[in-house]
């Protein structure tokens, strides 16, 4: 089988990894891809978003079947496409892309039918965005409503913070047109938690939860970023908050984008807050988390393609989806600055690897034969142990063992997972 991959980052390259465990794949195409992909994939010069070259390239190659993993051609309608040339893929079609490109419209969807997030207010006015904030005080959330490459939140501790917040997306266009529209929410307190999961429409099967680290530096201090580290199982994601999230937003979510006529097939990542009244929604995306699939599938036991079509042709109901019950951890190795001002160019020197540990790559180029470094988030390096203090201890050390004079990483990756382990 040819396979193609839209995308160039580490989620990516799990995601191919993963795919190549299937005897039946021949060759995987990466759109674009990057120079650490290269070794697990052809890589094409043909960017994300660019829909029509995407659609004409499948064409060219009799492409079998594509995975489309970031949300913005998710948002722009790739799957669609793919699908009227006869590619089946994997993602959901762009009217329930939505879901995450519009964080307006996925707050209307859980207020209309009862899923439980913080309350919320809308504007697309400045003047009246600012009252509110004044109204209501801090701490609070300001997000901008549309796609913003996962740093279009702000959690303002102080009204001045929030009102900086709204002003930048509004008045100064940070986030260019997904900011001229911005949600106002409840600061909700409590350990966060992200479930991804399959659907194929009618059937919800969550992936085993994991737990993120979006600061820059540690104790959770510094910028946003798009995620320093990661590790799964998360210990607050206990099988009494499974089965309400089933029941109160998993089942319910899918049930309501079906009532909307925007069924949902894919990958839909719920992010979550285990506040003292219960499991609420953060955020929806459409497609796997980043870093978040870094760990998750190096736990699944089943074949990754076989589960894919399994979304793609509604057949997810008889199709077995099999974790282990170990533990894994990915520590993200990023250039100095990140994520506001970095040099790239850096030459990487990757350790070699065995059972169990991986080294996702997520910005590099091949330039003369050296892996150079190519963005903010470079590397992600991942261990699978019996018990998550294991995997953490491992993850480290295959960093460490990276050569990356310019890269830097968290060193707390895990401990708020372990500290809960202990109570």
């Amino acid at each position: 089988m040819k396979i193609l991959v839209v995308g160039g980052g580490g989620r990516e390259h799990a995601i191919i990894k993963a795919l190549k465990k299937n005897p039946a794949v021949d060759t995987v195409y990466a759109l674009p891809g990057n120079g650490g992909i290269a070794a697990d994939a052809v890589c094409v010069p043909i960017g994300a978003t660019e829909i029509e070259k995407i659609v004409a390239f499948a064409a060219e190659k009799k492409v079998d079947y594509a995975v489309v993993a970031p949300d913005d051609p998710l948002a722009l309608g790739c799957v669609d496409e793919l699908e009227k040339i006869g590619v089946p893929a994997f993602g959901p079609h762009k009217n329930a892309a939505i879901i995450e490109a519009s964080k307006a419209f996925s707050k209307a969807l859980m207020k209309k039918y009862g899923i439980p997030t913080a309350s919320f207010e809308t504007f697309t006015n400045m003047d009246k965005a600012l009252a509110y904030v004044d109204k209501v005080g801090a701490p609070i959330v300001v997000k901008a409503d549309g796609l913003a490459l996962g740093k279009g939140v702000t959690v303002a501790q102080t009204v001045g913070e929030a009102k900086r917040a709204v002003r930048e997306m509004m008045a100064e266009g940070k986030f260019g047109a997904s900011g001229s529209t911005v949600v106002i929410e409840e600061y909700l307190e409590g350990p966060e938690v992200s479930v991804l999961s399959f659907t194929d429409g009618s059937v919800v099967v969550p992936m085993v939860s994991s737990m993120d680290h979006k600061r820059a530096h540690d104790g959770d201090t510094g910028p946003n970023t798009g995620g320093m580290g990661t590790v799964a199982p998360n210990p607050y994601y206990t099988p009494e908050v499974a089965e309400r999230c089933m029941k109160e937003i998993f089942l319910p979510t899918v049930q309501a984008m079906n009532a909307e006529g925007r069924t949902f097939k894919g990958c839909l990542y719920f992010g979550l807050m285990i506040t003292g009244d219960g499991p609420k929604v953060i955020e929806y995306n459409c497609r796997f988390g980043d870093p978040e699939t870094q760990v998750v599938l190096p736990l699944l036991e089943s074949d990754l393609l076989t589960v894919m079509r399994a979304v793609t042709e509604g057949r997810l109901r008889d199709t077995e989806v099999k974790f282990s019950d170990r533990s894994a951890c990915c520590v993200v190795l990023a250039s100095q600055g990140y994520p506001v001002k970095y040099q790239s160019g850096c030459e990487i020197v990757l350790p070699a690897t065995g059972p169990d540990r991986e080294i996702y790559v997520a910005g590099a180029e091949v330039r003369d034969g050296k892996l150079l470094s190519h963005g903010g988030r470079v590397l992600g390096c991942v261990a699978v142990e019996d018990t998550l203090e294991e995997a953490v201890r491992s993850a480290y050390k295959v960093a460490d063992a990276v050569k990356f004079e310019n890269g830097f990483c968290r060193r707390d990756i895990g401990k708020r997972a372990l500290d809960a382990l202990k109570k």
